[in-house]
C-alpha cells in the first residue's frame, strides 16, 4: 500500500472515530432528555420536600440516635477535545490518556448521630470512587468523634478536611459543579487527614476552624509512610457581616436560596506542613493533594530538577483569601492563593538554582438562578501564576433541580483547559490537559 493510500485510510479512520463519538454523544443526550422529561413529570406531580443532606433517622432512644444519609452521582465524561500529548517546562513530551466513558463515579454512605449525651456525636462513612478501582484509597471507611462544649467550641478527633481553602471548609457538595474544583483550587489546596480540630462561632457571623493533622493528604497513605513531625496546621477565619450566614451547606457556592438581603462573606485561610516524599498519596488516589510545580510535575519526582537531585522533604506554606456576595439568586465569589515551598532537603539539593518555589493564583465564579430553585447557570475561571508556567481554565455550566431543592440535580459543564497542572481519574480533567472537556452528572444528596 502506498503512502497516499495509507493517508486516505488514516483519514477515513479518524472520520469514523468522530462519527462514532457523535453517535454516542447523541445517544446519551437522548437518554438524558428522556430522563429529564420523566423527572419533570414527577416534579409536577408534587413530590415531597426533603432538606438536602439531612438524611433519615433510623433509631433514637434516651441513650442515642442513628441516622443515615447518602450522596452519589453518575457521570458521562468526554475528553476527546484534548490534545493527546503535552510538553512540560523541561521539554519532556508526555502522553495524555484521553477518556470517554460513563461511570457511577462516586458514592458516600454516612451513619451519624449522638451517644449517651446529645453533645457527644459520631460520624462514620464509607466512600468509594469507582474510577479509581485498584488505587490505594478507592474505598475509604472513616469518620470522626466530636463533643460540643458551647457555641464557641466543638472539639473533633478523626479524619477531616484541612480548612486551607474555602472548598475544604465543609461546604461539600454544595458547589456549582459536581465533585470537582477549578484547577487553581485543586493545585493549591490541602486535603483530608487524621487529626484533631476545633470550630465554633466567636460572634454573630464570625466563625473559625483550626486543625492539627498528620500530613496534607492521608487518603491512600498508611501510618508507616508518614513522618513523625506531626506539624500540619491549618485554620480558617470567616466573617459574614450582613446576614450572619452564606447559604446552605455551611456557605456553599451559588445563591440557590435567593437571598432577599445582600449576603456577604470574607474568609482567610492558612496551612503549614512539613511534607516527606514517602508520605505522599498516589497521583491517581481520589482527593489526593500532591505538591506540584505549575507544569504538573510533582516536586518529589526523582531527578526532576537535575540528574542526581532528589527532593525528599519540603515545607509547604499556603495562604488564601476568599470573598463573595449573594443576592436574589445571583452570586459572585472569588479566592486568591499564595503558596511557597522552602526548607528543601534531599540528595544533591545544593545543586538547585533556587531555595524556594513561589506560586500564586486566583479563581472567580459567577452564577444566576434563571428559574428560582430550578435552573441555575454559571461561569467560572481560574489561573495559576507559577514559576513553570501560567495554566488556566474556564467553564460554563447549567444545573437543573427537578424537585425544586438541592437533593437531586442534573449538571452539564464545558471546560476549557490550558495546560492543566492537575488531574486524576476521579476528575474530569487530566495533568497536561489542553483543549475542551464536556461532562454530564446526575447527583443525589439526601
Amino acid at each position: 500500500m502506498g503512502e497516499g493510500e495509507r493517508g486516505a485510510m488514516n483519514t477515513i479512520a479518524r472520520e469514523g472515530n468522530h462519527v462514532r463519538t457523535l453517535l454516542i454523544t447523541m445517544t446519551i443526550a437522548s437518554a438524558l432528555v428522556s430522563m429529564s422529561a420523566g423527572l419533570a413529570r414527577a416534579a409536577e406531580s408534587g413530590a415531597a420536600t426533603h432538606k438536602p443532606g439531612s438524611g433519615y433517622r433510623l433509631f433514637e432512644d434516651e441513650s442515642g440516635s442513628v441516622n443515615f444519609k447518602a450522596w452519589a452521582y453518575a457521570r458521562y465524561l468526554n475528553q476527546k477535545g484534548l490534545d493527546d500529548t503535552y510538553t512540560d517546562s523541561f521539554g519532556t513530551v508526555k502522553s495524555v490518556d484521553i477518556r470517554q466513558d460513563i461511570q457511577f463515579n462516586k458514592a458516600i454512605l454516612y451513619f451519624y448521630g449522638w451517644f449517651m449525651d446529645p453533645r457527644f456525636r459520631y460520624l462514620t462513612y464509607v466512600w468509594t470512587t469507582n474510577t479509581s478501582q485498584g488505587q490505594g484509597a478507592q474505598v475509604v471507611l472513616a469518620g470522626n468523634l466530636s463533643y460540643r462544649f458551647s457555641n464557641y467550641l466543638t472539639l473533633f478527633a478523626g479524619i477531616g478536611g484541612l480548612p486551607g481553602v474555602r472548598s475544604t471548609s465543609y461546604n461539600f457538595p454544595f458547589w456549582l459543579g459536581v465533585d470537582q474544583r477549578l484547577i487553581a483550587d485543586e493545585f493549591f489546596r490541602p486535603s483530608y487527614t487524621s487529626g484533631i480540630w476545633a470550630e465554633g462561632t466567636l460572634a454573630k457571623g464570625v466563625t473559625y476552624i483550626v486543625m492539627l493533622g498528620d500530613n496534607l493528604s492521608q487518603l491512600g497513605v498508611d501510618a508507616a509512610q508518614m513522618d513523625n513531625t506531626l506539624d500540619t496546621w491549618s485554620g480558617a477565619l470567616v466573617w459574614m457581616p450582613t446576614t450572619g450566614e452564606f447559604g446552605s451547606g455551611r456557605g456553599g457556592f451559588g445563591d440557590f436560596e435567593a437571598h432577599e438581603k445582600l449576603a456577604t462573606r470574607v474568609g482567610a485561610h492558612f496551612t503549614y506542613s512539613t511534607e516527606n516524599r514517602q508520605s505522599q498519596p498516589g497521583t491517581e488516589d481520589p482527593e489526593n493533594s500532591q505538591i506540584r510545580i505549575s507544569d504538573g510535575n510533582v516536586v518529589f519526582t526523582p531527578g526532576l530538577f537535575g540528574a542526581g537531585v532528589n527532593v525528599i522533604d519540603v515545607a509547604y506554606h499556603m495562604f488564601a483569601v476568599d470573598a463573595g456576595v449573594k443576592y436574589h439568586g445571583f452570586s459572585l465569589e472569588g479566592e486568591i492563593y499564595s503558596r511557597w515551598v522552602n526548607n528543601i532537603r534531599g540528595d544533591n539539593v545544593d545543586q538547585l538554582t533556587f531555595d524556594e518555589l513561589k506560586d500564586h493564583g486566583f479563581q472567580l465564579q459567577a452564577s444566576a438562578m434563571v428559574k428560582p430553585q430550578t435552573v441555575q447557570v454559571y461561569v467560572s475561571t481560574s489561573k495559576i501564576l507559577g514559576e513553570y508556567g501560567d495554566p488556566w481554565d474556564a467553564r460554563v455550566g447549567v444545573n437543573w433541580y427537578p424537585w425544586d431543592n438541592q437533593c437531586v440535580r442534573w449538571n452539564n459543564e464545558f471546560i476549557r483547559l490550558e495546560h492543566s497542572p492537575v488531574g486524576a481519574l476521579s476528575l474530569p480533567y487530566v495533568v497536561g490537559g489542553n483543549g475542551l472537556v464536556f461532562h454530564s452528572n446526575f447527583e443525589v444528596n439526601f
